[in-house]
């Protein structure tokens, strides 16, 4: 067989992940298994295996995958020539919730050392995303000089942030925990 390209196994990590962070979403993490996560990406036990060495390291990849989406969208309002303002960024961020797996991750965090590490991180990273979001509004939007954006943005981003994850709490306590029936 032939052996696999750094890309390629970079690319089928990728699907792997995508296929389990859809799994969770439907069944959960705990309901999910492997073959689950077979059955989802189309691929077969062994590639899941070559690549991960467990469920505990899908759930790991799909925290971060989840999170880092997050992360990213973040990341481009920030760079753009006209930023949202406040209420808007929470309004995008509630938009774009996939409130079940990041919720489920949450609970995971709580007795999974890794996971908790992932999340910490990852949240320390948005709440700064969001810093640097709200900055950005108040200097090319609102006109104030940075050293001042820098310090108004801190309680407006902390504002946004407990918002967003109220919401995300929220939504997936509303989400159905299975999929209807047909």
């Amino acid at each position: 067989m032939p052996r696999l390209t750094d890309a390629r196994k970079e690319l089928r990590r990728a699907q792997i992940t995508e296929a389990a962070v859809r799994c969770f979403g439907r069944n959960g993490l705990e309901r999910t298994s492997i073959a689950d996560i077979t059955a989802e990406s189309g691929l077969s036990t062994g590639s899941i295996y070559a690549h991960y060495n467990n469920k505990a390291d899908l759930v790991q990849a799909a925290a971060r995958e989840v999170l880092a989406q997050r992360a990213a969208v973040l990341g481009e309002y920030a760079v753009g020539d006209t930023p949202p303002d406040p209420e808007e960024l929470l309004a995008r961020l509630i938009a774009a919730i996939d409130a079940r797996v990041g919720v489920q991750t949450w609970g995971e965090a709580t007795t999974d050392p890794a996971i908790r590490d992932i999340v910490v991180d990852m949240t320390d990273r948005m709440r700064a995303l969001l810093h640097d979001c709200v900055t950005a509004w108040l200097v090319k939007v609102e006109h104030h000089e940075p050293a001042e954006a820098r310090e108004r943005a801190t309680p407006i981003a902390d504002r946004i942030s407990a918002q967003y994850l109220a919401e995300l709490l929220y939504a997936a306590l509303r989400s159905p925990t299975e999929e209807p029936a047909s």
